[in-house]
This record gives structure tokens, sequence and C-alpha cells, in this order.
């Protein structure tokens, strides 16, 4: 009874776009179905975007902007600054940045995030390069005794799993150190970031401080390719998700290298952007170095497919391989390097194709619609070899809790643009909405354990780590932003931006209010959308020609500074039955109400802070050069606003975490604490500036003297 309430409501909701029936025609032999055609158009119009069509998934996609912003209904990037470092950090209380837990997040949210924040994000990234391996340098992690994790040294070019200020830890620091190789994934990690970021920017200057960084990291990498076939061999813990790769059992007990899937497929990820990197810098020797680097890893990447086309994890020195299905001894499907190859692009559309059909094929890899690590359990971790069933630290390598079929925000991030890439619409409102339930309860847990079913969570309901029942961590920022990245797929190369549109198919036409980013240029973008192939474009209101109807090719020098761009689509997107009910309340664009939500007053702590930065946005108001400071100031200023709407407001009975008067007041305790961390980190900018600053900022931080009187 309660499944076909569930179906009955969910009917119910798909009425506010009731279609006709389907047409399908004969094309080649083969039936092409097209999207069905509203009776009715109904709009929407959003703080973020607007359009007509699908609500619900505008709402999605609307309500996923939001967590680039403050605002009173889901977490956003205020809650994860770190105002003593200006950078961002994990959250819920763990005190660094991670490669493995931001990668997710950082890729997808690079093209739209704007001051603040995109300059917050290259230092969270400094973190690493400022502290990289360089043969000599002792990690310095912990409160200053030595141990394991300090007194690495890691070889030259190396990255590592954590960083802060003046400090790394060089290998996964969970687990037996012991056993661990160096991170090699999570270095080609880094260099794919700051790719997309050196990409996105155009920054001259940055690529001069930059790619020597990006190169000692490759060479690092290089180093572990065998010449015999071109993979890389590796030991446990250097896999991205760390240390679910136990390397491979020897006969003594201890654990050898092998041929990790991962590190091919994501250092192909960065060799593709560095080439890009070497077009822009116009440097011809490395570049020709590193094209062969690429052709000829790209090249090897058969080797580590099984013959039904996908990816396995491994693959053994003797040939074993680790991840294929139905095998009696390490027979699983690996999910996060078939998803990455996809949303990469590492591989081509007949692979990206297979791969998908064979995570659609085997429920078991995403029974609560998020993609799981890995299913069923692994049977090859150090902890568990020739177990699938697993044990081990604390009871975190049990299947479905941790890196053994756990799941992850920032895998599932590159999950959607998986599907985005593929069209698969309804996969990505599945994960999405189900994500944006967890958000709305202010738990965003990392992992989600027990397979995404999170009944209980070992790190976020209990231990050093809970803060007041919310949970608001950096892996789970990757779903929003690839829900917003995958729209236009956005591939950024040395001299033109690439587009290849991805609106749902329920969605008929789509406009985003917010740009996305091209060296000093801002594009917005619009679709009137009619399936996956491009019939018209125009930018600012002239006709683009049309090369391939694949995609749209935006050169750089031919932009205006502001572009408002146009994209006209055809041929049909498959239906596709939508089952997923949106969390609507609290939302981002309420239905008119005849009374209004109360504004609660700053409580005592937030009123000087606040009346301090709104004297200083004042002050601010007609100097020139000032929008570095503007657009801090006004991120933090409406955080403050936030709170006294976020604290009158009705959120609702919650989702999978009851939103009760305990849960409320912790919430509303987050936000004020986020809006002191705010002012905290502006009034230590000004600090900064008046100790070491330039005459502009010296100029700043005396406006901000006078303000604090």
């Amino acid at each position: 009874m309660k499944r076909l309430t569930i179906l009955f409501l969910a009917l119910i909701s798909l009425n506010l776009f009731a279609a006709s029936p389907q047409k399908s025609h004969k094309k080649k032999g083969k039936s092409v179905t097209h999207a069905r055609v509203p009776l009715k158009t109904f709009a929407y119009d959003g703080k973020f975007c607007s359009g007509t069509g699908d609500i619900n998934f505008l709402r999605l996609i609307d309500e996923s902007f939001a967590f680039f912003h403050p605002n009173p209904i889901v977490p956003n990037l205020t809650m994860i600054y770190n105002p003593d470092w200006d950078t961002f950090t994990e959250g819920a209380g763990w005190g660094a940045w991670w490669i493995q837990n931001s990668y997710g997040f950082s890729y997808a949210a690079t093209p739209f995030l704007q001051e603040p924040w995109s300059g917050i994000l290259q230092k969270s990234w400094d973190l690493f390069w400022d502290n990289q391996g360089d043969g000599k340098r002792k990690g310095g992690w912990g409160n200053g005794k030595p141990d394991q994790l300090s007194e690495l040294i890691a070889p030259d070019g190396s990255l590592g799993d954590a960083a802060a200020p003046g400090q790394i830890i060089f290998k996964q620091g969970d687990g037996d150190v012991r056993n661990h190789d160096w991170f090699y994934e999570a270095t080609a990690a880094g260099i794919v970031m700051q790719s997309e970021i050196l990409l996105v920017n155009r920054d001259p200057k940055a690529l001069d401080h930059y790619l020597p960084k990006m190169e000692k990291a490759c060479d690092f990498i290089e180093k572990v390719r065998d010449p015999k076939n071109n993979l890389f061999l590796v030991g446990p813990a250097c896999n991205l998700l760390a240390p679910s790769y136990g390397g491979v059992r020897q006969p003594d007990g201890s654990f050898g290298k092998g041929y990790l899937t991962g590190v091919s497929i994501t250092y192909l990820a960065a060799l593709d952007r560095m080439v890009e990197l070497y077009k822009l810098t116009g440097d011809k020797v490395k570049l020709a170095a590193y094209e062969n680097r690429q052709k000829i890893t790209r090249e090897s990447l058969s080797r580590l497919m099984t013959p039904a086309g996908y990816f396995v994890k491994s693959v053994e020195p003797g040939g074993v391989k680790h991840g294929v299905l139905g095998q009696q001894q390490f027979g699983y499907l690996e999910g996060v390097a078939n998803a990455d190859a996809v949303a990469l692009r590492v591989v081509d559309n007949k692979t990206s194709e297979t791969i998908y059909n064979q995570i659609k094929a085997f429920p078991a890899i995403r029974p609560f619609d998020f993609l799981m690590t890995n299913a069923p359990g692994l049977d090859d971790t150090y902890i568990s070899w020739g177990n699938a069933a697993g044990k081990g630290i604390e009871g975190f390598y049990t299947f479905g809790d941790w890196v053994n079929g756990g799941i992850w925000g920032t895998v599932e991030g590159r999950a959607i643009l998986m599907y985005y890439r593929l069209g698969k619409f309804e996969d990505i409102r599945r994960s999405a909405t189900r994500a944006m339930r967890w958000a709305k309860d202010f738990r965003m847990d990392a992992p989600w354990s027990q397979r995404g079913a999170n009944t209980h969570n070992p790190w976020s309901d209990s231990g050093q780590f809970r803060v007041g029942g919310v949970a608001v961590m950096v892996d789970n920022f990757a779903i929003p932003a690839a829900t917003i990245r995958g729209l236009f797929d956005c591939d950024y190369r040395s001299d033109r931006l690439i587009l290849r549109p991805r609106i749902p198919g329920s969605i008929t036409r789509y406009n985003q209010k917010e740009p996305i980013r091209f060296g000093e240029k801002q594009i917005f973008l619009s679709c009137i959308n009619g399936g996956p192939k491009v019939k018209l474009v125009k930018i600012n209101e002239k006709e683009l020609t049309i090369d391939s109807p694949d995609e749209v090719v935006l050169f750089y020098d031919q932009l205006p500074a502001k572009s408002t761009i146009e994209i006209t689509t055809e041929g049909g997107w498959p239906e596709e039955a939508s089952v997923a009910i949106y969390p609507v309340k609290p939302s981002l664009v309420p239905k008119k109400a005849t009374t209004p939500e109360a504004i609660v007053e700053l409580p005592e702590s937030l009123r000087k802070p606040f009346a301090i930065l709104s004297a200083m946005m004042k002050k601010l108001g007609n100097e020139s050069g000032a929008e570095p400071e503007r657009a801090y100031l006004a991120i933090a200023i409406k955080s403050f606003e936030d709170y006294k709407v976020r604290a009158g407001m009705d959120p609702g009975p919650g989702y999978y975490r009851p939103i009760t008067a305990e849960r409320k007041e912790g919430i509303n305790q987050f936000y004020e604490r986020t809006a002191m961390a705010m002012y905290n980190g502006f009034v230590k900018k000004m600090a900064g500036y008046a100790e070491k600053g330039d005459n502009r900022q010296k100029r700043m931080a005396a406006l901000f003297a006078e303000a604090q009187k």
C-alpha cells in the first residue's frame, strides 16, 4: 500500500507537466522516441535560473546554485570556510583539505564559481602545492610530536592526502600507513584540478607559477610507469578513494604492487589538460613530450578492461584482473574508476555507453540512487584479502560504510557528470533529489553509510566530529556543482570552450542567470531545448556558424567580454519515467503565502559585527579597485541576514533526519557561527592588509579601522 501511495504522489507531481502520448518514427531502420510535447507550458522563475516545462527539475537546478551563495535554505560554501586560513576545509570539524574529498566539488564548480570563492578555491589547493614533496620536506603533521605521518618525506613532485598551512600527509593517513605506497592517484587528481583552474582563468602569471609544480607532479607519476605495457605499477592505498586498494598479496603475506586503473584514468585526464596548457603557452617541446605521454597512456587503457567493455579496478603483474563481475575471486564492479572515465572524457562515447549499461544492469551498485564505490564487497584489501564480508579498523572496513562499498558525494558528483554526458536525466534527478533531501536536513555526511541508506552514520552521529547534529562537508557540494556543470558539459581547451547542451528533456526552455567564466569573460547561457543536436546558436543576438550538431565551439578571442548565448537544439530526447518526489520545503522560491515568515532579530553576539561590516560596505561604495573586498563583504553581510530568516523559518519536519526542536536550534547556531566566521575572515584579511599590504590594501585597512569605531 505504501508503494502505491508513493507512486500516486509521483504521478500527481508529474502532472505539473502532463504531456501527450509519445511519438515515434522509423529512421534508418531504428525507432526514435521523442520527448513528449507538454499540453501546457509551466514557467519557473528562480533566483539563479528560469525556464519552462519541468518545474521540479528547474527547482532542483535553482536550489543547486544556492549551495554556492549564502542562503537560508540549504548549506552553502560559507559553512566550510576557514577564516584563519582564508581557504575551504573539509567541514564538520575536520581541520584540513583532502584531495579525495574535495576533488568532485572543485572540478564541477570551477566554471561558475565567482569571487571571492574562485580565489579561495585556489588558496585551498595551494595548501598542497605549497607543501609539495621535494625529497627533503617532512609532512610536519600533528601537534608537534613526531609520528609516522609527520615524519614522512615524499619523493620530488608528490602531493598527498590532507594538507594545512605548512603541513601535509603524504600518504593515505587512515589504516596501516606502513603498508601504503605514495599517493599517486591523489597527485594525478591535483594536476587535473589545477589544470582546470588554469584553463578557466587563463592567467599568464598563474601558468608560470603552477606549471613547473605540475610538471614535477607528472614526472613523479611517470616514475612508476611500466615500459612493458605503459601501465602504472603501484602499491596499496594509492588510489583516490583510499585505502580500498590492497595491491597484490605476496606468498609471505606482505602486499606488493599491481596495475591500478584509477591512476591510468585520472592521470590521463591530467595529461589531456596538460596538453591544452602547453598549447596555451606555446611550448612546443613540452607539448610534444606530453602528447606522447597522452598517446601511450590512452592506448594502454584496453589492458585494464573486461571483455564486456568496462574497467576493472586493477590487474596483477601476472595478469589476474580484480573487479570482474562473475569471477569467483575479485568478482565485483568498480564504481569510481568507471564513472571517472566517462565523466572526465578519457574514453569515447561508445565505451562510455558500455560502462553505463553495465552499471545500469547491476542494481546492487546503486541500491539507494547513489553510485557505490564497489559492489559486492571487496575481497582484496590488505585488511580483508580473501574475505568479501570484510572486517577491520573500528568496523569501518565493513562493506557499505566507508571506502569498501560506501557512498561518497565527491564520487557521486562525477557520476552525475557521467549521466549528463549520456543524457540519463532521471539518474541525475534521483541522485540529486536524494542529496537535496539530506542537505535540507543539514546532514551532508561523508561518507553516507550502509550503502547509502545511512540509517546510522558512524562519523556524524557520534564522536569528535559531531557538531550539534549538523554535518556540512565539502564532499557533497560535488552533487549540486555537477548538477549545474553538466547542463552544458563545459569542456575548456587552450583557445576555446566547447559546450554540449544536456538540458533535461522535460525542460523545454532553460535560462541561466548566473554566468560561467572563461578567462576575463562572462558567459550567460540559455537553451530552447528540443534534443541533443545543436540547431541554432546566437551570441548577443548574432547567429554563429555551426560546424557540428554535437557541440558549440566558442573561441576565446572571438567572444565579447560579456556574452549572452542562446542555443536551440533538436532531435528529441528519449522519454523517461520519473518517480523521485522533490523535497520542496523549505524552498528557495516559496509559493506566495498570506502570512510572511517571521524575521528574527540578530542575537547580541552578531549585532556589532554586522554593523561594522555594513559600515565598511558603505565606505567602499565609491572606492575604485575595491571589487574583491566588496564581493567578500556582500557574502559576509548576507550570512548575517540569512541567520535572521533561518531562525524565524518553519523548515518542515525533515526528510531522513527529523528537524526536532533541538536540531532546529543546532542549525540556527550553525548559521550564527558561520556569520561570525565570515566576519573574522574579513578582520584577519584587513589585519594582513595593514601589516603587509600595498598602498591600495593599506587604504582598505584604514577604512576598516574607521568602520570599527
